[in-house]
């Protein structure tokens, strides 16, 4: 239940199109639904401008299935992240029209839509392994309705593949970085562009990476103005945080 919906179903009554009882039985679960083992946050997407997403991983397969139906009953799509394979084939077994990509290990309930929120959001790369995040990353700002262009394998060792990107570094309203190693691919792009940038370090590296410690430290200590950093593999919070930022600038504009 977000802003337009809310303001739609008023409407609907108002013109006497839905019945006061129908639109009670959609607005009765705001602003949380106890499960007993969940209370899930109908009201977040009116609130915040971003629906409740699963977070699967550690969930029992029996709750998250749960918590599928009923979030699907409001008739929106639904997202669920960390989702294994293992795990994807039983879920899939109760909702054969939901899309699971291996890549992200997340599962949308229904096909994405178009974006509807103007601006850009640049996805990039350092390497191909860091891949997965970066999946993660796009499947989530385009189910927040971001229109999202991606550039992947762009990283320091050869940085010459960077810097023939400008223009499409400039199209974007954010860009988030997704980089492993010793992260300094967020440095160099924060050092190139106007636009904030979203750094993600990713448990990609050899020994002294220490599971993206080496990466995380190094985009936090990073000489470039204006870089935020996010958790190591944290795709879903770095698109969270682009759309809140681009959501604003529509806001205002």
């Amino acid at each position: 239940m977000n802003e337009e919906t809310i303001r739609a179903l008023l409407e609907s009554v108002h013109q006497g199109s839905c019945s006061p009882d129908k639109a009670f039985h959609q607005l009765k679960d705001l602003p949380y639904e106890n499960l007993d083992f969940a209370r899930l946050d109908h009201h977040r997407a009116l609130r915040t401008g971003q629906a409740e997403v699963i977070f699967c991983q550690g969930k029992q397969p029996d709750h998250i299935i749960s918590i599928l139906k009923h979030l699907g009953e409001k008739d929106q799509n639904v997202l669920g992240t960390r989702l294994d394979p293992q795990t994807a084939e039983l879920i899939l077994a109760h909702f054969p029209d939901a899309i699971y990509d291996r890549l992200a290990r997340c599962l949308l309930l229904r096909p994405l839509s178009e974006p509807t929120i103007p601006g850009k959001i640049l996805i990039m790369t350092a390497g191909t392994a860091d891949l997965a995040v970066a999946q993660e990353a796009w499947l989530t700002a385009r189910y927040m309705g971001h229109d999202v262009d991606t550039l992947f394998d762009v990283g320091v060792a050869g940085i010459h593949r960077l810097l023939g990107q400008r223009e499409l570094m400039d199209q974007a309203e954010v860009i988030i970085v997704v980089a492993g190693m010793e992260g300094a691919l967020a440095s160099v792009v924060g050092g190139l562009v106007e636009q904030p940038v979203i750094a993600v370090p990713t448990s990609v590296g050899y020994g002294a990476h220490f599971q993206g410690l080496a990466a995380l430290l190094s985009m936090l200590n990073t000489c470039a103005s204006g870089i935020g950093v996010v958790n190591i593999d944290n795709g879903f919070g770095a698109a969270s945080l682009a759309s809140a930022i681009v959501r604003r600038i529509t806001r205002h504009e």
